[in-house]
């Protein structure tokens, strides 16, 4: 699957930064006649390239043969529209780039601590969720996000989906975002969710007690292609923050394997979401 526009860019400006290596970026953008913030733009994603600029950035680099076709192509995806564009406006750019990371991963596993996960909320719940954020705006930009939210778990259901893991704190189940009623549909929706191929959920209970991912909810992009490097994504109140260094990743693979241990197996996490479902009134 072709990587999409946010995350070529990415990898694209992750390996130009890397080809400059020591040299100064003040330097190699004076030799090209460029301004130095157009180079940092490039490097940190910010911005695509055109075909003519990166020949010669990769010039001034001595690339060739196979690796200069290969960052070409990752340019080319750079600048072509996905399918998320029309919502740009409505959602800030980290949220961008989520998306694009969700998109094209492999293995995603998630904790979460607050809500629902988003590939699992029904269209009301994630307007309840949506509507308090610290960032809410005007109705439109509401419905927008709620569109972009909906339209993202289409990944579940495409061809060679993810395989999604999720853990979910049990104060979850019992936060009820949207009202009573909204609530024990969106329980019945998870209840659903847990019996579909591809997708494993299990619910910390608040027996289990102190756990290593007290510290807050994240998710984990595993992308099953060599040299790719895994993420981890933070929550935090201005979209969240990505975290790629090996050393960061392992510590977060190492806090999901603490509460995946520590949570109810599968089937009796299923069976308690369809209590908590039933005892709403």
């Amino acid at each position: 699957m072709p990587r999409p526009t946010t995350t070529a860019r990415r990898e694209l400006g992750g390996e130009l930064r890397r080809l400059r290596g020591e040299r100064r970026g003040a330097s190699v953008a004076a030799a090209l006649g460029w301004s130095e913030s157009k180079l940092s733009r490039i490097e940190t994603a910010r911005t695509g390239i055109r075909d003519a600029d990166l020949d010669r950035l990769l010039a001034a680099y001595g690339v060739t043969g196979g690796d200069r076709i290969r960052l070409h192509e990752l340019a080319r995806r750079g600048r072509v529209r996905v399918w998320w564009s029309a919502y740009r406006s409505a959602v800030p750019d980290p949220y961008d780039e989520y998306v694009a990371l969700e998109a094209e991963a492999a293995v995603i596993r998630e904790w979460e601590a607050q809500v629902i996960p988003g590939l699992l909320q029904t269209d009301e719940y994630a307007r309840a969720v949506i509507e308090v954020g610290a960032d809410r705006t005007d109705p439109e930009t509401v419905q927008r996000r709620v569109a972009l939210r909906m339209a993202r778990q289409a990944v579940l259901t495409r061809d060679a989906p993810p395989r999604l893991s999720v853990v979910l704190d049990e104060a979850v189940l019992h936060r009820q975002v949207g009202g009573p009623a909204a609530m024990r549909r969106q329980l019945h929706r998870l209840h659903d969710a847990c019996g579909r191929p591809g997708i494993e959920v299990r619910v910390l209970p608040f027996a289990a007690g102190a756990h290593a991912a007290l510290a807050g909810s994240f998710m984990l992009f595993e992308f099953g292609v060599v040299g790719r490097s895994e993420v981890a994504h933070v929550e935090d109140a201005t979209g969240g923050v990505f975290r790629d260094r090996p050393a960061e990743v392992q510590l977060y693979r190492k806090f999901f394997a603490d509460v995946w241990e520590r949570a109810l197996d599968p089937d009796a996490s299923r069976a308690l979401v369809a209590r908590t479902g039933e005892e709403l009134q």
